[in-house]
Formats: structure tokens, C-alpha cells, sequence
């Protein structure tokens, strides 16, 4: 493992590529903690901290997660990169079901470009449709997040004037479409999924706090709220049981085997050959994961509006407690709609008749199942039973954050990191960026993060570096690597001081 990560920088091209990530993904950082002007975030960060103590972060905690910490700092990349990811999510669904954007992905590079453009504008009506609501939503607080006062915590806008709002809201879109363009950027002369590895390093931005929580509370004076040794050595080893079966879950597939039939061209023979069909256990991903989520944090706000519209209702009250999290009714609701989103999504993405049509033109059939709609239907049983699986485990991994949280009172800056959403979509990045540097060690001949014993041959990276990459294009790039590695240095020696100084 060790051995993979130091060869990893033996490839002129790899570490190029591996630099050029990290230095964007530290720009998007920084965006991520400038202020915007004429908003004060104290107040919002003193809310938050209460309402994380009291276990009921709701909307506030997941929209904060996804925006790595920016909504509370009140920065100018604050939105987020959510807004390119819900259009993402929009036109990949309509994708499937309408027939001339499914024209369109079947067009090749053409096709694909033309719908990334389209994504690109419903991204900036997107941002421009949340920047004001969540302008307006922070010049009134109370009414965005319930049980917000500012009498008790201040005011959030310093001056909430029409050309201000103007003004926040073109700044909040240019940080998102800047985040769009970084993410965009990383996939195309980085390493890994830009968008995706955005997100993962927004949740892994509260790691430090996160230790540094764990570190206080292990050494807390004796007689208060303090983790021994002991309890400490169950956490270190749920968070390893946890990752593990994470890792194992997202890899986790059912192998369909599949013959192809010889056929014979003229004088050669093709086909004959057997493959397998992959079925992933947990198909839809992190996806239901987060639509129960997001749904689940309505109701609990619409029915405490109620409630408080009109007060003779009781049972609105009764209602809006049952979407409370920590109650029982809370879980059930919560698994019962990871279960429906995960068919739902399956229903969507998986297409067992196509996949049985395309088997069938190629000359494939599954062993012991008839071609055609046999194939379909066979696909669909398997398909069905292993979406369940699936939706069990995310409704495990979910839910774990939460029993440390209730049941043995751990934090839930350091919860956070034994599962639920932020866990998943950090472990799934993380494996498949080292899928892909995986992929350019056994290009070079050196042995990668999984197995042992590779083929080897003589070391390309031995080679000139310009047989590799472009030197132009990476040398005008090292004064920029070189100023944010200065800032880099800067900011964690300010950081550390700052943390030892409270």
C-alpha cells in the first residue's frame, strides 16, 4: 500500500495530474471561506452549535455538509456545488424518460456535449432561484430555520437593502459556476471525478474539528462528560467495521454469466467467448440516501407552522413530532422511503429489457435462460432482490450516526464519521479515485493498491519526462502551485495558533 502511494509520484504524469487536483480542489477552499459582504455568520454558527448539541440540526446540517462549512461561514461559494448536482440529477432522470434526450445520449460525444450545456443553464437558473430565496431566507431567519431568534442570536444581514440582495445573489452564482468550472477542470486534466471530490472534501473540512472535539473530550477534567481509553478503542474499531463494510458493500456485485455464441464471418470465426453482467448490491448509490433526507425535513417544518398558525390543532403538533429525529417513528418513515427511493431509482436506471435486447443482437444469452423477455424478466428478479439488500445496508449506515448520537452521546461533529451520507459519498469518491491511479500504476508496470505481484517491465518512468506530459503546460502552472502552497502553509500555521489560543 505504501509502496503504491510512493510509486504513485513516480509518474511524471500521474503526480502532475495529482498536483494539479489537490491545487484546485485548495481554490475551492478558499472560496469556500471568504465572507460574503454584509453578512454577519456568528449568529448562524452560535444557532448551529445549539442546535447540533440538541441533536436536531435538520435542514441546516445536511446543507451545510454539502457546501464544506461555507453556508455557516456565510461565503461566497455558500450555495455550493448542489445546484449543478440537482440539474445533474434532473436531466439524468429525464434522460430515461424522455425520448428525445435519450436520442441525444445515444449520439455519441456530440449528444453528451450538448446536454452538458443544457445542464450548465439549468444550473445557473437553479442558482439564481436559491441565491434569493436563501438571501431572503437569511434576512429572516426564524422563518428558514425553525426556532431561530434573533433577538437571542443576532442578526445575520447587516444591511438588507435591494442592491445588496442584487448583488448576493450574482455572487453566490459566481461561486457555484466557478465550483462548476474546478470540478469540471479536475475531471479533465485531473485525477478522479471533480464534482464528486468537491463535495468529499467539503465533509472531510470538518475532520480537524472533529478531532480536535475527540481530543478534548478524552482528556476533560475527571467527573465531566469525558471518553476513556477504553471507549475510545470501541469507537476506533466501529469506525474500522464501519469503513470495511462500506468498501465492501459499494464493491460488492452479482456476476451474471454470459455465453456468446460463435458466429462465423467469411473465413473467421467470432464470439464463443464467456463474460459476466456486474449487478451492483447497491445500484442507486448514495442517491435515496439523500432524497429521504430531504424530504423528511419538510414535513417537520410545514406541520410546526401549522401548528403555530393554529393553535387549537393539537394534533398538528403531535404530526409534526412524529418527523422529529431520535423517535422511533422518524427511523421508520426515514427506511421506509431509503426503500422506495431505492426502487424508484432502480426502476429508472436499469433497463432490463434493453440490456436483454442488446444480449440478444450480439449473439449473448444467459446459460440456462432463454433469450428475449425470459432474460428481462430473469435480470428484473435478480435486480429486485438485490435492491433490497442494498436498501437495507444504507438504512443501517444511515441510521448508525444517530444511535451514537442518542443512545451514547457522542458528539455529532464526531457521529458524523460512522456512517450516514457523508460517509458514503466520502468512501465511494475515494475508491473510485483510487481506481483510476490504480489504473495508471499497471500502465507503467509497478504494482497497485490491491494486488501484489504484477507483471513487471522496464520502468517508463525512466523515460523523458516530455515522452510523459507537457512541461509547457506544467511549468506555467508551478508559480500558481508555488502561491498556494505558500498560502497553504500560512493558513494551517493560523489555523493551529487559532485552535491553541480558545
Amino acid at each position: 500500500m505504501l509502496s503504491a502511494f510512493t510509486n504513485s509520484f513516480k509518474i511524471p504524469e500521474l503526480r502532475n495530474k495529482i498536483f494539479f487536483t489537490l491545487s484546485m480542489l485548495f481554490v475551492a477552499r478558499i472560496g469556500a471561506n471568504i465572507p460574503l459582504p454584509g453578512v454577519d455568520p456568528t449568529p448562524l454558527q452560535n444557532f448551529f452549535e445549539d442546535q447540533t448539541a440538541s441533536g436536531s440540526g435538520g435542514v441546516l446540517s445536511l446543507y451545510n455538509m454539502f457546501t464544506g462549512g461555507a453556508l455557516l461561514k456565510g461565503a461566497v461559494m455558500a450555495l455550493g456545488i448542489m445546484p449543478y448536482i440537482s440539474a445533474s440529477i434532473i436531466f439524468q432522470l429525464m434522460t430515461a424518460v424522455v425520448p428525445s434526450l435519450a436520442r441525444l445520449a445515444r449520439e455519441g460525444d456530440v449528444g453528451r456535449q450538448k446536454i452538458t450545456q443544457y445542464t450548465r443553464l439549468a444550473t445557473l437558473v437553479i442558482c439564481l432561484i436559491q441565491g434569493v430565496l436563501l438571501v431572503i431566507g437569511l434576512k429572516n431567519p426564524a422563518g428558514l430555520f425553525s426556532g431561530f431568534d434573533t433577538a437571542t442570536y443576532g442578526s445575520i444581514i447587516l444591511n438588507g437593502s435591494a442592491i445588496f440582495v442584487f448583488n448576493s445573489v450574482i455572487i453566490l452564482t459566481t461561486g457555484t459556476i466557478i465550483l462548476m468550472w474546478l470540478g469540471e477542470q479536475i475531471t479533465e486534466k485531473g485525477i478522479g471525478q471533480g464534482v464528486s471530490l468537491l463535495i468529499t472534501v467539503g465533509i472531510l473540512a470538518d475532520l480537524p474539528g472533529a478531532m480536535m472535539t475527540l481530543y478534548r473530550l478524552v482528556f476533560a477534567p475527571i467527573g465531566t462528560n469525558r471518553i476513556e481509553v477504553p471507549q475510545l478503542a470501541v469507537m476506533f474499531v466501529l469506525l474500522l467495521v464501519v469503513t470495511a463494510g462500506l468498501v465492501a458493500v459499494i464493491q460488492a456485485m452479482r456476476k451474471i454469466p454470459v455465453q456468446y455464441a460463435k458466429r462465423v464471418v467469411g473465413r473467421k470465426v467470432y464470439g464463443g467467448q464467456s463474460s459476466f453482467l456486474p449487478l451492483k448490491v447497491n445500484y442507486s448509490g448514495v442517491m435515496p440516501v439523500i432524497f429521504a433526507s430531504a424530504i423528511l425535513m419538510f414535513p417537520q417544518q410545514i406541520f410546526s407552522w401549522m401548528a403555530a398558525g393554529f393553535g387549537s390543532l393539537s394534533f398538528l403538533t403531535t404530526i409534526s413530532n412524529w418527523f422529529l429525529r431520535g423517535t422511533v417513528s422518524y427511523y421508520f418513515i426515514f427506511g421506509s422511503l431509503i426503500l422506495l427511493f431505492s426502487y424508484f431509482w432502480v426502476s429508472v436506471m436499469f433497463k432490463p429489457i434493453q440490456i436483454a435486447e442488446d444480449l440478444k443482437k450480439y449473439g449473448g444469452y444467459i446459460p440456462g435462460v432463454r433469450p428475449g423477455e425470459p432474460t428481462a424478466k430473469f435480470l428484473d428478479f435478480v435486480m429486485t432482490r438485490l435492491t433490497f439488500a442494498g436498501a437495507a445496508f444504507l438504512t443501517i449506515i444511515a441510521v448508525f450516526p444517530d444511535v451514537l448520537l442518542f443512545s451514547f452521546n457522542v458528539p455529532f461533529q464526531i457521529s458524523n464519521f460512522f456512517g450516514g451520507t457523508g460517509m458514503l459519498i466520502t468512501v465511494g469518491v475515494i475508491l473510485q479515485t483510487l481506481q483510476q491511479v490504480e489504473t495508471y500504476l499497471l500502465q507503467r508496470h509497478y504494482d497497485g493498491f490491491l494486488k501484489k505481484g504484477r507483471i513487471r517491465g522496464r520502468n517508463p518512468a525512466k523515460k523523458s519526462r516530455a515522452q510523459l506530459t507537457d512541461t509547457v503546460e506544467m511549468g506555467n502552472l508551478r508559480p500558481l502551485m508555488i502561491v498556494l502552497g505558500l498560502i497553504f502553509v500560512i493558513g494551517i500555521a493560523s489555523w493551529i495558533i487559532r485552535t491553541w489560543a480558545l
